[in-house]
């Protein structure tokens, strides 16, 4: 079998892949401890336990494809990023919501469409792997979001949660759109078939994911729960 080089760019893709997924390990597991202090129902302190094992698991693999592609070097992980930021003056469940909004409603939800595209024209076969098990999990965390903000918002504090949530709403979609489709990135929209081989994708790509998983994910999701997700992304924060 002919081997798919990898380039610089597949080479610093993968170690940023590495590096996200630790990440997303220490986010969800300082989530779940939260939840453990807000006496959250067992099964969603499991379930954000699992995700923290998933997590790792994509780190490991994530490397591993990494390794494959040539690379040696070490993941760069700022240590105050493997931690979520606590408002003291405000009740805890108030900083539960805001992770449980931004990180998985938004992010994790769009994570699926995402990783599905990325694995359309991925053939090397480690990096296949990587994202097969990924889109599999991405689904599960994708639930976890939608499953705890409706408790959320059962809670004594959910009018003030609820609030909050349409208070921030705007920013979150903007934190977002700034990660995967900055000023700029539309006009990228060329890649080489060796790099879509290793399962990176041009960033032009990216904006149509996110715009397809408003229309798809955000807007029905959140318009059953009371919120307008179509209002929110038109929204400037700044002006707000």
């Amino acid at each position: 079998m002919k081997r798919t080089p990898a380039s610089d760019r597949v080479r610093a893709e993968w170690l940023r892949r590495v590096e996200a997924e630790y990440r997303s390990t220490a986010i969800t597991q300082h989530l779940t401890l939260w939840l453990i202090q807000a006496g959250a129902s067992p099964d969603l302190i499991k379930l954000g336990m699992r995700i923290c094992s998933d997590e790792l698991a994509h780190a490991d693999l994530s490397h591993r494809t990494y390794a494959a592609a040539g690379g040696d070097g070490m993941p760069q992980i700022t240590r105050e990023s493997l931690q979520l930021r606590r408002h003291e003056d405000e009740p805890l469940e108030y900083d539960i919501t805001r992770v449980c909004v931004d990180v998985f409603c938004i992010g994790e939800t769009v994570a699926v469409p995402l990783f599905s595209k990325l694995r359309e024209d991925c053939t090397v076969p480690s990096a296949r792997k990587v994202l097969d098990r990924v889109l599999r999990d991405e689904v599960r965390h994708r639930d976890f979001g939608w499953t705890l903000l409706p408790w959320l918002l059962e809670h004594p504090l959910g009018p003030q949660l609820r609030a909050l949530i349409e208070r921030e709403l705007p920013s979150w979609f903007r934190r977002i759109r700034s990660v995967y489709a900055p000023p700029g990135a539309e006009t990228r929209a060329v890649i080489s078939p060796a790099d879509r081989a290793w399962g990176l994708m041009a960033p032009a790509k990216y904006g149509e994911v996110l715009r397809r998983a408003l229309e798809r994910d955000w807007v029905p999701r959140f318009g059953r729960l009371g919120f307008d997700a179509r209002k929110a992304w038109a929204t400037d924060p700044a002006s707000a």
